[in-house]
């Protein structure tokens, strides 16, 4: 049995999360589709990058993974596959790819039919043939062709100096937990055994490093590193991001404050101090 997981940014109000599933299982009748996420951020890469990561990593060998997000953020040409680790993976030719993969695939180009409108079910309809011919033994060589080229964009790179350490806010939870793009191991190899602050909303700050929630006092701050093993800072009990003005990072939401008030701004950066 084939597994197919559906990440999406389309979210799940209308009839076209179901009909993708639909056009699935109609095309590869022995298939189990795994949802992992339909409400990514549109136009948010560091979003659709951390969520894709760090859930598919845990799927076996030999599953497809189909990400649409930002699929018409240009007219598109081509679907983008690849293979890794025994994955493969699926999306607009839009950057993406790479920065979940975080290198610059071997991949090839699914050609989209041209000079007629296109929409996301023509898309799911090209990945369930690529999927059928690769379930019937064809190499991803011999279903596409090797893309003239493709768009390559980077993942969102910590900034670090001797005694400090600054990454950007990627992901939100549902509890309003503010998850920063840095890890556990980036972390405590900076630190090097040194004290340390982690500032924020530039007079916020925490000096420790929490196991749990319930490591504080209702209502008190804290930071630790969560599941997936990045820094996350929250409130026991309570809703992080909206208490300290804090927001995903994003290129249009950058752009954007620019033309905002300073004292209105949302703040989109933690920086580690070492001492």
């Amino acid at each position: 049995m084939a597994i197919i997981t559906l990440t999406s940014d389309i979210g799940d109000q209308d009839f076209l999360t179901g009909a993708i599933k639909g056009q699935l299982l109609s095309q590869l009748q022995d298939t189990q589709i795994i949802d992992i996420n339909h409400r990514l951020s549109p136009f948010n890469y560091p979003h659709a990058v951390y969520v894709c990561k760090n859930a598919m990593k845990h799927f076996p060998q030999g599953t497809f993974h189909l990400i649409l997000v930002n699929v018409f953020d240009d007219e598109p040409k081509q679907l983008l596959m690849a293979y890794q680790d025994g994955q493969y993976f699926c999306c607009a030719d839009n950057g993406l790819l790479t920065m979940i993969l975080e290198e610059t695939p071997q991949v090839i180009g699914l050609p989209l039919l041209q000079n007629r409108p296109m929409h996301t079910l023509e898309c799911t309809a090209e990945f369930a043939k690529a999927v059928k011919a690769i379930q019937t033994g064809k190499t991803l060589q011999e279903i596409g062709e090797k893309p003239a080229g493709f768009k390559v964009k980077n993942p969102l790179k910590l900034k670090q100096g001797v005694d400090w350490i600054e990454g950007q806010i990627i992901f939100i939870d549902h509890f309003e937990n503010v998850i920063v793009n840095i890890t556990k191991d980036e972390f405590e190899k900076q630190r090097n055994g040194r004290q340390f602050s982690i500032v924020f909303k530039r007079d916020e700050m925490i000096e420790r490093i929490s196991d749990h929630y319930a490591d504080v006092p209702d209502g008190e701050k804290l930071a630790h590193f969560n599941a997936a093993g990045y820094l996350e800072i929250a409130i026991n009990k309570g809703n992080a991001a909206g208490l300290f003005g804090l927001q995903g990072f994003s290129e249009r939401q950058q752009q954007a404050q620019q033309q905002i008030n300073n004292n209105q701004l949302f703040y989109q950066t933690v920086k580690v101090f070492f001492q």
